[in-house]
């Protein structure tokens, strides 16, 4: 079973996301924070990362370099899943590290189709 490692702060779009993730047979890891993420890839060697941008402490940018710096991070696909849906933001996901960009409100229906391309 492949594990998804979801860092995200809202505690209703972690439900959604979980519920997704897991009725499609992946085992969930999450954090609610940025570096709580960084310190989870690192210790759990997930599969894939859903990574929010906004985030409590470091932002979701700033832990995706993080991540790509470590060891274990270098090669795991990192989609980006925020509302941050400005002209820009997703070249500004892009360029931090992420494999892939999921604008929110995230589509039930439609999400595992956009998370499945990357991993």
């Amino acid at each position: 079973m492949k594990r998804i490692l979801v860092i995200e702060d809202n505690e209703q779009n972690l439900y959604l996301i979980r519920f997704i993730l897991e009725k499609n047979g992946y085992a969930v890891i999450a954090a609610r924070t940025g570096m709580d993420g960084v310190d989870m890839a690192a210790a759990h060697a997930p599969d894939a990362i859903l990574m929010d941008i906004q985030l409590p402490d470091i932002d979701g940018l700033e832990a995706t370099k993080r991540i790509r710096a470590s060891a274990t991070g270098r090669d795991v696909p990192i989609i980006a899943i925020t509302s941050h849906a400005m002209a820009g933001d997703r070249d500004k996901s892009l360029a931090a590290g992420c494999t892939g960009y999921i604008e929110k409100p995230i589509n039930p229906e439609t999400v595992m189709k956009e998370i499945e391309t990357y991993i």
